[in-house]
């Protein structure tokens, strides 16, 4: 997920992807954000500092450890992309994370080869959900392909499909910039429109992808806020975070992705046990 973290190999159709990495009620409490840009030591400050995400790159030793020493509740690992490619590691992890007494979530990357309704049944077979199990689209550009990047439309019809099947919404996870309409970065791709208050993205809680002290909220859910914040990732922008080691400290994974949520420990339980 989000530029710099995730490396989506997806050209051609029918090509696997290798790409890593994206709902319901308002927040449980108000949003916290610090006070300046500067680093920041502790991100628990801002929220409940238990949730990681994962793709199939990522190392994992033990995930009994990682709950027992890190104090990770929560992993939403990456299921499938477009349609036709799985996550290998997916259906272990889910069985060792179930094991471990951790909480499970599952996300889909999202491409434009295909269309939406398409890919969210490719996502449902993937990520076999039960109703404690949070899901997730991740709505960003493909830095491999951006051309392949989901556009609006087909995002909007992936959250109904998954819906009318699910009776959810899934959580999306997005950044700011992206949502708003505009390119990332140097590319000048965008999501194809700024996802509007009507729009059914609008109604999805926010997975907030912001790698710095002071995260910026999408305009859709301006007076609503984030449900996860993902304040620093895996790869290199990630490692740039100002909140330094936590993005690489979780006891019995090599390394992974950080997220807060906008509760504590009973919020996030109840969130979760309800299928978000």
């Amino acid at each position: 997920m989000m530029l710099s973290r995730r490396r989506v190999i997806a050209g051609g159709i029918g090509l696997l992807a290798v790409g890593l990495d994206g709902c319901a009620g308002a927040p449980s409490r108000p949003v916290r954000f610090p006070a300046t840009s500067e680093t920041v030591a502790d991100p628990g400050s801002f929220g409940l500092n238990a949730v990681i995400d994962m793709h199939h790159n990522n190392p994992v030793h033990n995930l009994k450890t990682a709950r027992t020493i890190s104090g990770i509740l929560g992993v939403i690992h990456k299921a499938s992309e477009g349609v036709g490619w799985m996550d290998p590691r997916y259906k272990e992890r889910r069985i060792q994370a179930r094991s471990a007494g951790l909480l499970w979530g599952a996300y889909h990357f999202g491409t434009y080869q295909h269309s939406g309704t398409e890919q969210a049944e490719a996502f449902l077979a993937a990520a076999r959900p039960d109703d404690s199990t949070v899901l997730a689209l991740d709505l960003e550009l493909n830095e491999r392909s951006p051309g392949n990047s989901m556009r609006l439309g087909q995002a909007e019809d992936f959250v109904h499909t998954l819906n009318a099947a699910t009776g959810r919404m899934p959580l999306l996870y997005i950044q700011p910039v992206w949502a708003d309409g505009k390119p990332v970065g140097g590319s000048s791709r965008t999501l194809g429109g700024r996802i509007g208050p009507d729009s059914s993205l609008a109604a999805c809680d926010l997975w907030l992808a912001d790698y710095r002290s002071r995260p910026e909220l999408p305009s859709a859910w301006a007076g609503r806020g984030w449900r996860l914040w993902q304040y620093a990732g895996d790869g290199h922008a990630g490692r740039n975070s100002p909140f330094g080691a936590y993005a690489r400290s979780v006891s019995g994974v090599g390394h992974c992705d950080r997220n807060l949520f906008n509760g504590n420990e009973d919020d996030l339980r109840h969130y979760w046990e309800r299928g978000a």
